[in-house]
Formats: structure tokens, C-alpha cells, sequence
């Protein structure tokens, strides 16, 4: 327990901070960040814990985000060691949000603080931005921030996301982007009959189906150098009465796009729209964007944190924009610059979720040193 990131994260993920509670997290941090000279400001809303807290007046603004809330435990029974009683076993710390994402916090502490000592003044600015409110709606946590910055004019430069990317090793993957997510309920209408008199009626299932199969049989794009193409998933159909007996008056079709930057959320609403009316289908549809794509290329961020990695722990990185939808989504609307960089996501929300020691030290060195060359002394 000698190493201060590991000190650290052990603190704060003792705080049974199950999302949206913070419990407390940021108040350790926050203690941590003021001697350092940040000025501290929380940005609460509907019981959410948001703080913003910047060193510095001028650009360029480098920030910190993450969150401090985890998922639910799942059942106690099935821990090794209580979740919010973090345990270090066969080098291995043990315990509720250590992968997802309180070691990365605990990081960008600890790096900051020796930036910070061996550059009292530094160019540019620091910041952090935490919230309470990730793993779950996510409507009142780091997007309330990203508003009350906009309101006032206020855009980073550079911003680093704690969020675990690593895959088998620290390093080996942080991600440079995300896909977007495009959802929509698709209500296909019919009339309803008994079922020995199908002329009676118009069965809204044998409707659709042309039309579905070619919607999963279409490529939407072939995607770019850092993006997969585009996906269309069905996630859900219901439709019926339950009876075997009864054509349905109508079926609800679940589904989701998550698409690259090669597409835009209007050209597929389009394109969609497009085969079912072709296909004569009588429909409606709820649309819902959660999220935008959004991707950082080659330059001075991207470059300064494979370089760390480098340095620090002997890989190559890759750069990916896999998996699902994160706070960049929100961040990324005020900053150009922006990446995913933290430890193995092996166990993430998994029961006995745990990170490896060795590493905590490490990220803070990699942190430490992306600093160093962003903001060069």
C-alpha cells in the first residue's frame, strides 16, 4: 500500500458510490485537488455529484474526466471479498469500481500532483471533470457540466477519459473514438382477424418481413481507417395477442444503429425510411439519438499518449474505436482532442472486479507523462 495511486484508489473505492450517489468520492478528491491550487465547483443537479475543478485561466486547457459512480454489486454471496471492502490478493486489488473506474481516478490524481511539483508553472491550464451520474441515464451528470461550460464560453483543448480500454495488458488499446447510437421503435400497422380468414385482415408480420430482411442484408457504409461499418441490429418484435388464433392489428420492432463517422443519423433515418416505403410497408417510427460518433486523429494528444506508453510500459498502442457509447459522447462536443485511456476491462461490472497493482503506478506515469508533453515546460 506504499504506492500513493494504490493508496488512493483504495479510499475512494471503499465508498459504496452506486450509481448516482457519489458517497463521498469527490470529496477525497476534491481535498487532494485544492492544496495543488484548483478551484473547486460543483455543478449538482436532481442529486447528481458534478465537479469541475480547474488550475490555471489560459489555454490550453487540459482536463481529467471520469466518473465516481459504479454498478451494482450483483449478489454479496458471490464476492471473494465484500466490493466495498477492496482487498489486494495475489497482486491483484480487489473491490466495486477498481477497473471501472476509481484506480483511473486515483491516476490522475497522483499524476497530476507530480506535474505539478516539478511544474509549479506550467503552461496552460488544468482541469477535472467528474461526475456521479455515468453508469446509469447519464442525464444529469457529465452533460450538465458540458452545458454550464458552453453556457459560458468556456472549451478544452485536450481532454484525457479514464474509462478501462486496456485488453490483455496496460497500454495495449485506448480508444480514440466511439461509434454512434441511432434507436428507433418501429410500429408496423395491420388489421386484426381471426386467423382461418386471413383475407379478413392484413397481417403486419408477413408485411414487414421482406422489408426487414433487406434492411439487414444492407451495408450502410464501409466505415474508415478508425471506424468498423456501420451496424443495424433488431433488438426486439412483439406482436400478437398471445393467442395462436388471432392475426395481430399490429407489430413494435425494436432496433439500433451503431454507426461511424462515414454515416450521419439523418442519412440513415433516410435511407431506413426508404426500404420500408418501398417495400409498401404502413408504419411509424420513434426515433431516439443517444449518441453522435465522435473521433480523434493523429496529433499532438494521440501522439504524446502512444509515445507514454512507449516509454512507460514497452508497447506499441493501438488505436480503436470499439465497444459501446461513453462520456466522450458529451465531452467531445467541446473539445477536438480527446481520448479513452485506462487500465485492463477484463472485469468490468463483473463480480470480483480487480485490477492489477503493478499497474495503478504505471497509468499515473503514462498520465504524468502526456501531461509533460502537452504542456511542456
Amino acid at each position: 500500500m506504499s504506492d500513493s495511486t494504490v493508496a488512493l484508489a483504495t479510499r475512494i473505492i471503499a465508498r459504496p458510490s452506486v450509481t448516482p450517489d457519489d458517497a463521498g468520492c469527490m470529496e477525497i478528491l476534491a481535498a487532494r485537488l485544492k492544496p495543488l491550487g484548483f478551484s473547486l465547483e460543483f455543478i449538482n443537479r436532481n442529486g447528481v455529484t458534478n465537479l469541475w475543478a480547474r488550475r490555471g485561466a489560459v489555454k490550453p486547457l487540459f482536463v481529467f474526466a471520469g466518473h465516481t459512480d459504479v454498478v451494482p454489486t450483483g449478489p454479496l454471496e458471490k464476492w471473494t471479498s465484500p466490493p466495498f471492502a477492496p482487498e489486494i490478493r495475489d497482486g491483484m486489488l480487489y473491490g466495486r469500481g477498481t477497473a471501472d473506474m476509481k484506480s483511473s481516478l486515483a491516476a490522475m490524481v497522483t499524476a497530476v500532483e507530480a506535474f505539478v511539483a516539478d511544474n509549479p508553472a506550467h503552461p496552460g491550464s488544468l482541469a477535472f471533470l467528474l461526475t456521479s451520474d455515468e453508469e446509469g441515464d447519464a442525464n444529469d451528470g457529465t452533460i450538465a457540466v458540458v452545458e454550464a461550460l458552453k453556457a459560458r464560453g468556456e472549451a478544452l483543448d485536450f481532454c484525457v477519459i479514464g474509462e478501462p480500454t486496456s485488453v490483455d495488458t496496460l497500454g495495449d488499446m485506448i480508444k480514440n473514438g466511439r461509434r454512434g447510437s441511432l434507436s428507433g421503435v418501429l410500429t408496423v400497422k395491420g388489421i386484426q382477424c381471426h386467423i382461418a380468414y386471413p383475407e379478413k385482415g392484413r397481417n403486419p408480420i408477413h408485411d414487414v418481413a421482406p422489408a426487414l430482411a433487406e434492411l439487414a442484408a444492407t451495408e450502410w457504409d464501409k466505415g474508415n481507417e478508425y471506424f468498423p461499418p456501420t451496424t443495424w441490429q433488431v433488438s426486439n418484435i412483439h406482436g400478437g395477442t398471445g393467442a395462436t388464433n388471432v392475426v395481430p392489428g399490429s407489430v413494435e420492432i425494436k432496433f439500433n444503429f451503431r454507426f461511424s463517422t462515414a454515416s450521419t443519423p439523418e442519412g440513415l433515418q433516410q435511407r431506413l425510411c426508404d426500404i420500408l416505403d418501398r417495400h409498401g410497408v404502413d408504419y411509424e417510427i420513434k426515433w431516439t439519438l443517444g449518441a453522435r460518433p465522435f473521433l480523434t486523429g493523429r496529433g499532438p494528444l494521440a501522439d504524446a499518449a502512444t509515445l507514454a506508453i512507449r516509454e512507460i510500459c514497452g508497447i506499441e498502442t493501438e488505436l480503436s474505436t470499439t465497444g459501446g457509447t461513453s462520456d466522450g459522447r458529451f465531452i467531445a462536443e467541446i473539445c477536438d482532442q480527446l481520448l479513452e485511456i485506462g487500465p485492463v476491462n477484463a472485469t468490468s461490472h463483473k463480480i470480483d472486479e480487480c485490477v492489477d497493482i503493478a499497474a495503478l503506478p504505471k497509468l499515473s506515469a503514462i498520465y504524468t507523462r502526456i501531461l509533460e508533453q502537452v504542456l511542456p515546460a
